[in-house]
């Protein structure tokens, strides 16, 4: 039903997109824009003609030109059923199906549920609530792993047969949490577990997991994570708006290990680099992650319903005049020294005297757990240490003050927890504690004495009710609002952002073409390119630290995800 272009209008696009080019040889935009103009004489006549129907005058806008032209080749591609996969670096013309009227979001993670990890579970908080406002369709798309690696990595022996199995546990999980239904999609994706970096890496291309008429918006958490070793598209050419979301402080782990100094001056250009090619928008939770490029620091995240309604208990049973909290101080945390630890102990161990009567309860597990007890009792320090156990179980709530000396978090979900729970927190004047210094129960110390003062002030004193604004700036409803608007979401969805500008033709949504990209999305293109050469050579993905076989995906995913193999997805003659 729609006629194709004719040579005129080829040609019209032609010198349309070699304006830049020609440019440098003196020949002036308006001159090209009068040439596009007589080719497309048949498209100003029927604009004149109808400003004359409309009674208006019949001046001819070149814009008006070049929109009609932007809209008659979006036309010709629909109406062919043309969808270019891999995208381009001059021009996108066909973008995801909007015709209902409802944006596309998906949200890639490292991490899944049962691992009660912050990229598991926050992930999923936001996919709830983004899908809540029922204004655009969402997916959460989270790695598979096979049995011997879920044996690894989930607690108390917890395995799946199929991911349908695991996306129930998830889904029953959320609902419990939220209270309602979230009505979103669950995706997998093949992933393999590093033991040596405790984290899941991709194995394969991940971003082939979205399908392509679904693609339109990306929010990747943790964008430095998921892309260190991708092999396959360029996430910002295959989605129309890409925001990465900076989850972990990755130099001040590494800083601690072995010749860390280098290691992290390596990883910090790397990380800057592949965060660069594939985000247009990057959001920082706070200032104690490193800078990256296109980035901006705003916490995103909320805690737990549960831990406010915990909060809500509390203070009403301490309006009835009831003793809400019986016991004192405690820690929560992974066992690892670069969780707190080893500044906790430090603490201790220097002003045991000034805290002379002063016991901590700590709770936690982790590989370090028998070097960090066997290091309290070399010192005799005054520490309980129990079994890890949720944050919201029974047996904490009785704790007023909650001690995290820990300066490796980006932004620590226990602390939001325990002020939510209405404790007070002593905590480091640290950039990742910034958000939480704001609330009058959070106190923070600069220095070892000031940690001794803050902590005999938190014994002292009773801790002030959360107002509900405070409640409100700790929830997941608030941190959805500040992710919308600090990630340009709201723009997005409004069809408001300048390089994913949506018209409308007939009913239908079709996006504009973008024409020449400018010198930044040139080198950007350069770096992902690079990027995707580098990541593509086995033996360079083993020496900088890739686990073998994780450029594609192996039989085990296949047979679990119900893939092709990766030859037949990607044939080499199809590259």
């Amino acid at each position: 039903e729609v006629p194709p272009l004719d040579v005129p209008e080829l040609l019209a696009v032609l010198v349309r997109q070699s304006g830049p080019f020609l440019d440098q040889f003196g020949i002036r935009r308006n001159l090209c824009d009068k040439i596009v103009e007589n080719l497309c004489s048949k498209r100003k006549n029927q604009l004149v003609l109808r400003s004359l129907v409309a009674g208006e005058p019949p001046a001819v806008d070149p814009d008006k030109i070049n929109d009609e032209l932007d809209l008659r080749i979006a036309s010709v591609l629909q109406s062919t059923g043309h969808c270019s996969e891999r995208g381009g670096s001059w021009t996108d013309f066909m973008k995801p199906d909007v015709t209902d009227g409802k944006r596309h979001v998906a949200i890639v993670t490292t991490a899944s549920l049962p691992w009660m990890t912050g990229t598991a579970v926050n992930p999923l908080f936001r996919a709830a609530y983004l899908a809540k406002s029922a204004k655009q369709k969402v997916t959460l798309l989270v790695p598979w792993l096979c049995r011997s690696d879920q044996e690894l990595v989930y607690p108390n022996n917890l395995t799946f047969g199929s991911p349908e199995e695991q996306e129930n546990y998830i889904r029953n999980w959320l609902e419990e949490s939220v209270g309602f239904e979230a009505d979103f999609r669950i995706s997998f994706y093949p992933g393999k577990f590093s033991r040596e970096r405790r984290s899941i890496i991709p194995a394969g291309d991940t971003s082939q997991f979205i399908p392509s008429k679904n693609a339109d918006i990306a929010i990747l958490e943790e964008p430095e994570h998921l892309n260190w070793y991708h092999h396959g598209k360029r996430w910002t050419d295959k989605f129309n708006h890409v925001v990465g979301i900076v989850h972990t402080n990755y130099l001040e782990y590494i800083k601690r290990e072995k010749n860390g100094a280098l290691q992290a001056f390596f990883v910090k250009h790397i990380n800057n680099l592949v965060t660069r090619a594939h985000c247009h928008r990057v959001l920082r939770l706070s200032a104690a992650t490193q800078d990256m490029p296109k980035s901006v620091i705003c916490n995103v995240h909320g805690v737990n319903p549960k831990f406010l309604k915990i909060g809500e208990k509390v203070a009403a049973e301490r309006e009835l005049g009831q003793q809400a909290f019986s016991k004192g101080a405690y820690f929560l945390g992974k066992m690892v020294w670069a969780k707190g630890y080893k500044e906790l102990i430090d603490l201790l161990a220097k002003h045991k005297n000034d805290l002379n009567g002063f016991k901590l309860d700590v709770y936690g597990n982790g590989e370090d757990a028998h070097e960090v007890q066997s290091t309290a009792k070399r010192l005799d320090l005054n520490l309980n240490f129990q079994k890890g156990r949720d944050h919201a179980d029974d047996s904490l709530h009785g704790y007023k003050v909650f001690i995290n000396p820990s300066v490796s978090d980006v932004l620590c979900t226990a602390t939001a927890e325990a002020l939510a729970m209405g404790k007070f927190v002593v905590c480091a004047d640290h950039p990742s504690n910034e958000f939480f210094s704001s609330f009058p129960n959070c106190l923070t110390y600069k220095t070892p004495e000031d940690f001794v003062a803050k902590v005999k002030e938190a014994l002292r004193n009773e801790p002030q009710p959360l107002t509900p604004e405070q409640r409100y700036n700790l929830s997941w409803e608030a941190a959805t609002k500040r992710f919308i608007e600090y990630s340009e979401l709201d723009r997005i969805l409004n069809n408001e952002y300048s390089g994913t500008t949506i018209r409308k033709s007939n009913g239908k949504v079709i996006a504009r073409s973008v024409s020449m990209p400018t010198l930044s999305e040139m080198v950007d293109g350069g770096i992902a390119f690079a990027h995707y050469c580098l990541t593509g050579n086995e033996f360079l993905r083993l020496c900088t630290g890739a686990i073998p076989g994780t450029r594609d995906y192996g039989r085990q995913h296949c047979k679990h995800l119900h893939l092709l193999p990766p030859q037949v997805e990607s044939p080499i003659y199809g590259w």
